[in-house]
């Protein structure tokens, strides 16, 4: 099957930031924030990008690029002869359902919300009453895959580039301008302290667990979902470079989330730490509250819509490049299987906190939180120790390989005073971290 091409290094840097920027920015990177104590966690979070993500991103867009596979073939692609590396690319397909299990339905939750605001609904919304309501859930979550796969269904540069093209520009000008509004609120100067300010006897190892999954989550990295779009761009440019873009972005997005957030809590005296509601409720209470929220609210839906849709795209792009891998379907016979499969998925989380009740940890928890757990707990940081191994080790793909394929190109480099931060400091952080996340999660 002849391996398809990004039109343009445009299409690439904003499909790959589209993957990245999504509810991990917007929904989950503030509520975080507020839970786990504002401008401490900020601190940590982006020093994580930096010594973690930046590195693990590089070597999934050079593994991807190297084989010109999806994920679920491209270890079994590079590895050499009598190595057994060829698992992780199922762990990848997995992880890539997992995802779309339960963040189909939390861009379905964004879907309605926009649409309450658009027709002026908003006195009764609530977040509690939207989750516990199946017909609502199953029916934006059917939209959501609906229009997903019917953009995949065509060719990759006229469906899922152009669209992801327009709405990453569309995005970043609301979110500018959202934010500046936020900024010129009576409380603002408080929200910003709050957020920016580092606390430091407020970070513990539960923070930087959570900084650390967090980096991951945003970038959906370890699961192969980046190096899904290595495999379909040319070696012009080097890939720590298109990282560097990618991150930047990424980054850009989830402070101007921030930006937009705090101000208004402290501004509208609402909990910062309200968890996963935060985004629905705290946020639906300031609009409701201000001179014209009706339309600002509109607004700051919409982006958020286009933020969710542009991971769903990504992610939906990489589970159905893996199973035409293993199975050599068309476009459309993918795009119709795959959601069928995604869709049926997401009904646990859809039903999850009405008909469908299921407490796998701690009082409260749902089938979201299950999903949550796969993904971000797990699959995410053993797929971020596997790419480490892999591009660094002998008994993987090695570094010289991992090196010549990633500096092809003009841009950014990977230098040999970098090979200790790749070969060392990222895996063994990971490892740490991810064993200790483990030891400290509130399974009860």
């Amino acid at each position: 099957m002849k391996r398809e091409r990004l039109g343009s290094r445009l299409g690439f840097i904003m499909l790959s930031a589209g993957c990245a920027i999504g509810c991990g920015n917007v929904w989950k990177f503030p509520w975080m924030t507020g839970q786990f104590g504002g401008g401490g966690f900020v601190l940590v979070y982006i020093l994580c990008l930096l010594l973690l993500g930046l590195p693990v991103m590089t070597m999934e867009f050079t593994v991807g690029r190297a084989s010109q596979k999806s994920p679920v073939k491209m270890f079994q692609t590079l590895q050499k002869p009598g190595q057994k590396w060829g698992f992780m690319g199922y762990v990848a397909l997995v992880g890539n359902f997992s995802l779309m299990a339960f963040y189909t339905v939390v861009c379905g939750w964004i879907i309605n919300y926009f649409c309450k605001f658009l027709t002026g609904q908003t006195a009764d919304l609530g977040f509690g009453p939207m989750i516990t309501n199946p017909g609502l859930n199953v029916t934006f979550l059917a939209v959501t895959v609906v229009v997903a796969f019917v953009v995949l269904s065509f060719n990759l540069q006229g469906g899922l580039e152009r669209v992801t093209k327009y709405m990453m520009v569309v995005l970043l000008g609301l979110m500018v301008l959202l934010a500046g509004h936020s900024l010129m609120l009576p409380g603002a100067k408080e929200g910003i302290a709050f957020y920016l300010v580092p606390d430091f006897s407020k970070i513990d190892g539960s923070v930087i667990v959570g900084a650390m999954n967090q980096a991951f989550f945003t970038l959906s990295l370890g699961i192969g979902s980046m190096a899904i779009f290595g495999s379909y761009i040319d070696k012009e440019r080097s890939l720590l470079g298109e990282s560097v873009n990618v991150i930047v972005l990424d980054t850009l997005v989830a402070l101007l989330a921030g930006f937009i957030m705090f101000p208004a809590c402290f501004s509208y005296g609402l909990e910062v730490g309200a968890g996963p509601s935060l985004l629905f409720d705290t946020m639906a209470a300031v609009f409701n509250n201000m001179a014209g929220g009706r339309w600002w609210g509109t607004l700051f839906f919409l982006f958020m819509v286009f933020a969710a849709m542009s991971t769903v795209l990504a992610v939906c792009e990489n589970i159905l490049a893996m199973t035409r891998d293993l199975f050599g379907w068309s476009r459309p016979k993918g795009s119709l299987i795959c959601g069928i499969l995604v869709f049926l998925l997401g009904l646990t989380t859809a039903l999850g906190y009405s008909v469908l009740s299921f407490q796998p940890f701690a009082e409260g928890s749902a089938w979201l939180d299950f999903w949550d757990f796969i993904v971000s707990t797990n699959a995410l940081p053993v797929g971020a120790l596997v790419f480490s191994l892999f591009c660094c080790y002998n008994f993987g793909w090695g570094w010289d390989n991992f090196v010549k394929e990633a500096n092809a190109g003009k841009g950014l480099q990977v230098k040999p005073w970098m090979k200790p931060l790749f070969s060392y400091l990222v895996p063994a952080v990971v490892l740490f971290l991810y064993v200790y996340g483990l030891a400290t999660f509130q399974w009860h």
